[in-house]
């Protein structure tokens, strides 16, 4: 059982042709046509990285920002029409012995946001539960989880079982980084990095329990192999929750035309990351050709800030910041970019196996005219 195919499939067929409607221009202005469309829909976006802002920053979604201080609000969220929101669950890999506490914290810290904002948020747990939030005069928005990264299981199917009695509905099976039982495209090139060749029979075992649990898993992330191991083992749709198509941008964050086809037999759903470094090459060439640079610009700013203020760990608000700087060097790709993407995938999957996951504050750059969620 799974949230995504158990919507009604039309309404994707509406998202996609709404998107196309309003993809002329770099900046588009939206029609009256296109507008009652869209908001005619079930707008449902599978990755969000707002709960670091929660718990790192005191973040209210309650409170109207400037588009250049975060994404993701309930105000922008209602003028996008936003009706779902998968919340990402995201644990430093370097915080061992951390994860499962850390990733219980910023569950909570969603919890929390629901708890003060009844009126227009709500937590969900199904796709009855998002269609309900959606009805009536005043429609709330849908706040469901999902884990980005596996190690915050700690190699516990306990604690699997324990984040989906959380209301965990999704688990991204690897981050950027190989766990001890999932290879990562992130770091499959690294030969410091013990790699196993896909999934090891525990994490096959991770899968199955996901399974039997009705959590979805999610392919995003993953190492080629792990893709395809995940997809013999599952009984079920999988989801990519924010990943865009390789055949136009050549990133290992990216799925190949092979893997859109193999999601759209296994009836699974291909969720378009917004990120520019992922949707327009020309971004991507000169994010890497600036890596080197901006990395240690990075760095030296981490070890400055925690040694000036004698924490552990640098604020999720500072890092961001910074890592924005260094995007706006390079200009914002065109709208079309994302277009061509979702139309893409649409021609490679079929229009019943593509989605929206924007990666909201959790990225650094978006593509011209789309700035937060009021932009949908």
């Amino acid at each position: 059982m799974t949230v995504i195919t158990h919507m009604h499939k039309y309404l994707l067929a509406l998202l996609l042709l709404g998107g196309l409607a309003t993809a002329q221009t770099s900046a588009p202005a939206v029609s009256a046509k296109a507008r009652s469309l869209h908001n005619s829909a079930m707008v449902v976006d599978t990755h969000a990285d707002t709960p670091q802002r929660f718990l790192d920053d005191g973040f209210d979604m309650g409170t109207v920002t400037p588009v250049t201080e975060g994404h993701m609000d309930l105000e922008k969220a209602r003028a996008g029409n936003l009706g779902a929101e998968f919340f990402a669950i995201w644990v430093e890999p370097s915080w061992k012995g951390q994860y499962a506490q850390h990733a219980m914290l910023l569950i909570d810290s969603v919890y929390q946001q629901a708890a003060k904002h009844p009126d227009r948020m709500v937590m969900a747990f199904s796709s009855r539960d998002i269609l309900a939030a959606r009805s009536g005069k005043h429609p709330r928005l849908a706040t469901l989880l999902g884990i980005e990264g596996g190690h915050a299981i700690e190699n516990d199917l306990g604690l699997l079982r324990d984040f989906y009695r959380l209301g965990v509905r999704y688990m991204t099976l690897t981050w950027s980084n190989t766990n001890e039982w999932g290879d990562s495209s992130g770091d499959i090139n690294d030969p410091k990095v013990e790699h196993h060749n896909g999934l090891t029979p525990f994490g096959k075992e991770v899968v199955q329990e996901m399974n039997r649990l009705g959590m979805m898993v999610d392919v995003s992330h993953v190492s080629d192999k792990t893709f395809y191991d995940t997809l013999v083992i599952s009984r079920a749709p999988v989801i990519a929750s924010h990943s865009s198509s390789r055949a136009l941008n050549d990133h290992p964050r990216n799925m190949t035309d092979d893997m859109l086809r193999a999601v759209a037999r296994n009836d699974g759903v291909v969720q378009v990351n917004f990120f520019s470094a992922f949707i327009d090459q020309k971004f991507l060439d000169a994010y890497k050709a600036q890596k080197a640079e901006r990395d240690a610009a990075i760095a030296a700013f981490e070890e400055k800030y925690k040694h000036e203020h004698n924490v552990a760990s640098v604020p999720y608000s500072a890092e961001a910041a910074l890592e924005k700087e260094w995007a706006a060097k390079i200009p914002r790709p065109p709208f079309s970019s994302l277009i061509d993407h979702i139309d893409h995938i649409a021609k490679i999957a079929g229009v019943d196996h593509v989605g929206l996951g924007s990666d909201f504050d959790g990225v650094t750059s978006l593509p011209e005219g789309l700035d937060s969620a009021a932009d949908l």
